[in-house]
């Protein structure tokens, strides 16, 4: 990459050294023209939130806004509209990582299933995730949980990895749900752990690094980080909008350099987050909540 930013920032490991915005700026513009990995794909417009309908139009509005800049996208449930996400990222050339949204609703869980599965035999899914933090939010056994995967192992072309998405200290504490996985999918956040941006790189890397390590081998891909622009502090986690792309570009940097496989999050803000995050959960996509790129 020809930027000036880009180059010093390979030089000197981490943007914490660099107080120009106008030079992290542009290399965040460099590595985002560059395209990233991955993006988790946020469907929801001003005024809806998980349990409204959503339509072909408004997702393939936002598909069209983040598609030249990302190699694939993240979505988490496959009822409700989201079953179209995987089948308009194809229309752009996207590959997918599909999520089924599960939890203690086992009705649910069996229309999410019945989606994933759908979608993954017709070849919309590249890689399949049963679940999105059930263990962190104790919605789940353990055993229910493996039960869940190797149901929908045994259900979707043998292609396609079957994974589970957790924090990557969930891998740690539950060996048995890393062994029935084909793939580690693991949330990195710096942020949530109240690390001071100036020391966010290493700590992700040592987040990955334990993954690994759970997943003795296995393929490790990061599901979601980033970092808010806006917000009430997490303890020494400072939420700004020169922090935030700080953050991008130490991360991308480094996921590049090494060929990790990572979705950032988010693509859009999520307004509807207030309710559960505060201020803070609605400030983490790259986009804001009308589709502005905010950098």
């Amino acid at each position: 990459m020809s930027s000036k930013g880009y180059k010093l920032l390979s030089l000197l490991g981490s943007s914490v050294h660099t107080d120009d915005v106008a030079e992290l700026e542009q290399t965040q513009r460099a590595l985002l023209d560059a395209t990233i990995p991955g993006l988790c794909f946020s469907p929801y417009l001003e005024g809806q939130k998980p349990g409204d309908q959503l339509s072909a139009e408004q997702i393939r509005l936002r598909m069209e806004i983040i598609a030249p800049y990302t190699k694939a996208v993240r979505s988490f449930s496959c009822t409700e509209g989201n079953e179209l996400i995987p089948q308009i990222a194809r229309d752009y050339g996207l590959r997918t990582l599909v999520g089924a949204w599960i939890g203690e609703n086992r009705e649910t869980n069996e229309k999410e299933f019945a989606g994933l599965i759908k979608l993954a035999k017709e070849g919309f899914v590249d890689v399949a995730a049963v679940g999105n933090e059930v263990m962190l939010r104790k919605e789940l056994s353990e055993d229910e949980l493996i039960y869940y995967i190797k149901r929908v192992r045994q259900e979707i072309p043998a292609h396609i990895p079957v994974g589970y998405v957790d924090a990557y200290y969930q891998f740690e504490e539950h060996p048995r749900i890393a062994e029935a996985c084909d793939v580690i999918l693991s949330n990195c956040y710096p942020f949530w752990e109240a690390c001071p941006l100036e020391f966010s790189l290493p700590y992700i890397k040592d987040m990955y690094q334990r993954a690994k390590k759970a997943g003795k081998g296995k393929l490790v891909i990061i599901t979601e980080t980033g970092w808010p622009n806006i917000g009430t502090a997490f303890h020494g986690a400072i939420p700004s909008r020169e922090n935030a792309i700080k953050y991008f570009n130490d991360v991308l940097t480094w996921v590049k350099e090494e060929g990790i496989e990572l979705y950032y999050f988010s693509s859009f803000d999520e307004t509807w987050k207030i309710e559960k995050e505060g201020d803070v959960g609605t400030y983490w996509g790259l986009w804001d909540k009308n589709g502005i790129y905010k950098y």
